[in-house]
């Protein structure tokens, strides 16, 4: 299965083969950042741009490809690039954010700044912070400006400017006014209106002629609205249909003459192809069970391929399959058998393309294909130094629940221990809850678990993301209810099938997981052994009190919709409340700096175990936000969790070695 994607690895660091096979995976190799996450080819071919990891901190690398020499453009002080966008052949625009942890994505400070391909001509577009970055020199016109800046889109056949979003700033910065579309130089960051939003929090989509087409977003109650924004007449007018379907326009197609958009079919979930002269949708994609996850890229910028979809594992629905592109990536996913594959960007001629390839035993590898010569070239691993067949797989799996609701999930298995039954298991719970849904791919909280000798089970609890509107919705108000019977339920599904060991069991989770995992040992005291609480929430009041989600109305909003208002029905449903049906052995994993969760939470149950004189696991890191980044502390985490599970439910397999954050002893 890997046998190609082995070579390339070869190729790219030979003198770490030995080493790889030599040695078992350390918690410090498994705890190390991926080297790079986004790769993306400038319109003319020439260059790359990429977010590189740098001594913690994420960076633009911006990559000449006739020789591989590059620069680092770094952001100021400690923020970290979140994304860029090529907007000529020569300048590249880039945001950046603070970092809120190693579980959550760097909150955006709402800043824009453009480099040129060289490196060269660093500069600030838009942003509240006045000049004097380390970055580089300062655009003399950038001026100090209140609010958010978000890139829409190039605009073809205009080197100089793109489209952007701006919401400015009101009271004391946690409101926003209705976002506003420019057009800005990307030179100097001047700009010109172009636009009004109709909502606040609106998102645009925009042609490729620099038009702005469509605008949507989601109230304080939740309800989507989809607006049109005609070519040739004023005004916004509300898609009545569009927003009751729950349709949202994605993208334009490369010459403008359809737009695609997320689409009800028959009860199914579809991608429908809008044609502006008729206003009429056809439906040119559909899956009974998962939605869309994106438009698949073609060879060439923009271009519109098919549909990616992960049902289990990742899908791929083509459009034309007899296509040039189609057939290109037919024949490349047939040299990486078992693995994702796909374009991930394009030159504007499509001469040049870059292809990601990835799975779950598999970080990721991006390669340059080259459309004349037909040939593949590795460039940039994620992380170099993961063998891919030491790794766990994910293996999807369904089931029904108590109330017949069918709940999917996945199960890894410890590498070389496929086919063994009643192992000790591990329960891990992903975060969100809402929305958010564990995926088919490189997992650093299961293989950590996995190639220690554990089964790991995840579950797609009903208000994960990925199954409809309907199946998220069905979460709501459901903490420690039916959200948390589906854990449950899922837990006793792999006791059923021989999986787990029913003695040995231990259910982890970080944020939303790590209520997850306390109210599972409260609501379930014989099901688990043990717990692991990273980073979680225990008291559901005091979320109306305490972190970053109550203080604006949208987050007042959310809270009052998906985690409910009654506050003696939240009570009933902390763990910190419930503490008399205790029985599993508890850790408690917390950062002192963690804003999304505050460490009052942790904190709390932390004293109330104390005070009950129950005795418990406790790993505080004060300079650590809402889950761990640095790659020390990571490693950390990794052992102590290990020598907790080895405790409480016992190794998986004999093992060799010194179990340290360093060298970890491999699993035979």
């Amino acid at each position: 299965m890997m046998k190609v994607r082995r070579w390339f690895v070869a190729v790219l660091l030979l003198p770490l083969a030995a080493a790889l096979h030599a040695q078992p995976v350390s918690f410090a190799e498994l705890a190390r950042h991926a080297q790079y996450e986004t790769v993306k080819i400038s319109p003319d071919g020439e260059y790359l741009a990429a977010t590189a990891v740098v001594k913690g901190q994420t960076v633009l690398a911006l990559i000449r490809l006739s020789d591989m020499n590059g620069k680092l453009v770094r952001p100021r002080e400690d923020d970290d690039v979140t994304d860029f966008w090529w907007a000529s052949p020569k300048r590249v625009l880039y945001s950046v954010g603070t970092r809120v942890g190693g579980y959550a994505r760097p909150l955006a400070t709402g800043e824009l700044f453009a480099v040129n391909a060289d490196g060269n001509g660093v500069g600030m577009l838009y942003g509240f912070r006045r000049p004097g970055m380390s970055t580089g020199s300062h655009i003399q016109r950038a001026t100090a400006e209140y609010g958010s800046a978000q890139f829409i889109s190039a605009i073809a056949d205009d080197p100089n400017h793109v489209l952007v979003a701006i919401n400015s700033w009101a009271g004391d910065g946690n409101e926003l006014s209705l976002p506003a579309v420019y057009r800005m130089d990307v030179r100097d960051g001047s700009k010109h209106q172009l636009i009004v939003a109709p909502m606040r929090g609106a998102q645009f989509v925009a042609d490729h002629r620099g038009r702005v087409r469509f605008a949507f977003g989601w109230d304080n109650d939740g309800n989507l609205k989809v607006y049109q924004h005609p070519v040739d007449g004023d005004g916004w007018q509300l898609l009545a249909a569009e927003s009751k379907n729950r349709s949202i326009p994605i993208a334009f197609n490369r010459d403008d003459t359809a737009a695609y958009f997320t689409c009800p079919a028959q009860g199914a979930f579809g991608i429908c192809r809008w044609d502006p002269a008729s206003q009429a949708q056809t439906v040119v994609w559909s899956n009974p069970t998962v939605e869309p996850d994106y438009l698949l890229r073609g060879l060439a910028e923009d271009s519109v391929l098919g549909v990616g979809f992960m049902d289990g594992r990742t899908g791929t629905a083509l459009f034309d399959g007899q296509s040039t592109d189609a057939q290109t990536l037919l024949a490349l996913m047939k040299q990486f058998p078992g693995e994702s594959v796909r374009f991930v960007s394009g030159s504007h001629d499509g001469s040049r393309s870059v292809v990601q390839v990835e799975a779950d035993v598999d970080p990721g590898t991006f390669l340059l294909y080259d459309a004349k010569t037909h040939k593949l070239t590795p460039l940039l691993a994620r992380m170099s130094w993961i063998n891919p067949e030491r790794m766990a797989a994910k293996e999807p799996f369904d089931f029904a629940a108590r109330d017949g609701m069918k709940l999917h999930g996945y199960l890894s298995l410890p590498p070389g221990h496929e086919s063994a039954k009643h192992l000790p298991m591990v329960v891990l719970v992903h975060g969100g809850p809402f929305g958010i849904r564990d995926r088919w791919e490189y997992d650093t909280l299961v293989q950590p678990l996995a190639t220690r000798g554990y089964a790991v089970l995840q579950v797609n609890y009903r208000g994960s993301g990925g199954y409809g509107y309907d199946y998220e919705h069905a979460g709501w108000r459901q903490w420690g209810g039916t959200m948390q019977d589906d854990v449950t339920d899922a837990t006793r599904w792999a006791i059923a099938q021989g999986i787990a060991d029913p003695q040995r069991i231990c259910i982890y989770g970080a944020s939303y997981g790590g209520y997850a995992a306390l109210e599972g040992v409260v609501k379930e005291p014989d099901l688990y052994k043990c717990a692991i609480g990273y980073v979680g929430v225990y008291d559901l009041p005091l979320m109306y009190r305490r972190g970053d989600i109550p203080q604006s109305s949208y987050g007042e909003g959310y809270l009052k919709r998906q985690l409910g208002d009654d506050p003696a029905a939240l009570a009933r449903h902390s763990p910190i409340n419930q503490l008399d049906a205790l029985k599993a052995h508890v850790m408690l994993v917390v950062g002192g700096r963690d804003k999304r969760v505050p460490p009052v939470q942790g904190l709390d149950l932390h004293e109330a175990l104390t005070k009950r004189q129950v005795a418990h696991e406790w790993l505080y890191r004060a300079d650590e936000m809402h889950g761990f980044y640095d790659e020390a502390h990571t490693a950390e985490l990794y052992a102590k969790v290990a020598q907790f599970l080895g405790t409480n439910i016992g190794p998986g397999e004999t093992v060799t070695g010194t179990a340290d954050a360093g060298h970890t002893a491999a699993v035979h």
